[in-house]
């Protein structure tokens, strides 16, 4: 398996996954569509080669991942990872990597999809909220579900606070998912050889 990860942000969970001695040698690719985001200075030490672009430098979001689609064949990519990633996938991608994208989102979906899904999660006063690894689809957040972790909500805990702990169980739940996901992957692989 050829895996892009996907980043927009500070890269903690990038970092996380890169860190993973099974994972690592399986990037090939970091996409980021923040010229100035932390997670190119994270990718520093793991010397990958990254494509970086702003949105705003195509006219659409189809001539974009059209730009993106060849990077990720130049590097034989055949799984996308996102981490952090801001953006919602268009047609172009999505088509040409049905079932192999996956993204992590920080409550128990279906709830809370999209943005703020902590400040959500507090808002509602739920007792319970957790992190979710699932495929992508054309909406938000919506894709099949994959893997899910709960977490308590403590009442007397700022979002600062919870938002820390459900970066630790991030940090630990993404890469067990992503290694799943890999050996599921050699699986077939390997059954397909047989045949």
């Amino acid at each position: 398996m050829k895996i892009a990860i996907f980043a927009s942000g500070s890269g903690s969970n990038f970092e996380a996954l890169m860190e993973d001695s099974v994972i690592r040698p399986a990037v090939k690719l970091l996409v980021c569509d923040k010229p100035g985001a932390r997670v190119l200075e994270r990718a520093d030490q793991f010397e990958l080669p990254r494509f970086v672009f702003s949105a705003s430098d195509f006219l659409n979001k189809a001539s974009c991942e059209k730009v993106i689609l060849e990077e990720l064949l130049r590097y034989e990519v055949d799984f996308i990872v996102l981490a952090g990633y801001m953006r919602l996938l268009g047609e172009t991608l999505l088509e040409a990597f049905p079932n192999r994208i996956i993204n992590l989102h920080p409550s128990l979906l279906p709830l809370f999809p999209g943005k703020d899904a902590i400040g959500q999660a507090l808002s509602a006063r739920e007792s319970v909220t957790g992190v979710t690894a699932h495929f992508v689809d054309a909406g938000m957040d919506t894709g099949a579900v994959i893997a899910q972790e709960k977490i308590e909500i403590v009442s007397c805990e700022s979002k600062a606070q919870l938002e820390e702990r459900i970066h630790q169980v991030e940090h630990r739940f993404y890469p067990a998912v992503v290694k799943k996901m890999m050996q599921k992957e050699s699986k077939k692989r390997n059954e397909k050889s047989i045949d």
